[in-house]
């Protein structure tokens, strides 16, 4: 494989670049990992549920209103019947003695009618007012989820345009340093972060790859030694590009 050289002034912005594409990465993965982003899908879905039970809630109370209706109209013409065989029977208009014992018979049975009847209104109320009761703790609820959600999705705008700021000045620095570093190793560069989770280039320091955290052993040390100060180096662990500084411990190595 033919060497890449570039000078040292333009290997030391590769490791720039790097930085400036490390920090990059780093703000993205915050971007997309703020914990806004899950309080809101869970607050979504929260308001959802309640939404959904709200809806029940709304039914079964129209369910029991008509229900309510119906009980009222069933006891309006019992009542009136009572209320005309009372009448009747007190001021003495039925003389047949037989239609006076079946009409007293049939107040009895409009009486208990009447019971059964206002007790199922009486029934239907209560869980009308239960129902009404849900509905109302339902909707403060929704009320407090709804500002809840409003104010999380402020704070992760604020956050977001925050990020986007930072992230927006890194990019426009990426623009500065990229041109000054020479194409083919800035291609190399490129096509070995794509597959080195964005680490492409890594500092030689103390005889250690900070990409991989490997050390350098001997032989290689003793190579990277003799290489010219243009010629490009990898590391023969895991393939990035070596960048030489001060503190890579080569001179020290008195190889």
């Amino acid at each position: 494989m033919r060497a890449i050289r570039a000078d040292k002034s333009a290997q030391l912005r590769l490791l720039d670049l790097q930085t400036v594409d490390t920090t990059l990465a780093q703000l993205n993965h915050r971007r997309q990992t703020l914990p806004q982003h899950a309080a809101i899908a869970r607050l979504q879905s929260e308001r959802a549920g309640l939404a959904s039970d709200l809806v029940a809630t709304e039914t079964a109370i129209s369910d029991l209103e008509l229900e309510q209706e119906k009980v009222e109209n069933d006891l309006e013409p019992v009542r009136e019947r009572l209320t005309r065989n009372q009448t009747r029977i007190a001021n003495g208009t039925v003389a047949d003695p037989k239609a006076l014992s079946s009409m007293v018979e049939e107040v009895s049975h409009l009486k208990k009618r009447i019971s059964d009847l206002e007790d199922a209104e009486l029934e239907v109320m209560e869980q009308l007012e239960a129902a009404a009761a849900s509905r109302e703790t339902l909707r403060a609820r929704m009320d407090r989820v709804d500002d809840t959600l409003v104010e999380t999705t402020a704070e992760r705008d604020r956050q977001l345009a925050a990020l986007d700021t930072e992230m927006g000045g890194l990019r426009a620095e990426r623009t500065e340093i990229a041109p000054l570093i020479p194409a083919e190793l800035l291609a190399l560069y490129d096509r070995i972060g794509a597959s080195h989770a964005g680490i492409g280039a890594a500092e030689l320091r103390q005889r250690r790859c900070t990409g991989c955290q490997l050390e350098i052993n001997a032989a290689d040390l003793r190579a990277f030694s003799a290489a010219a100060e243009d010629e490009v180096l990898r590391c023969e662990e895991c393939g990035r590009i070596l960048i030489r500084t001060p503190e890579s411990g080569l001179a020290r190595s008195g190889l």
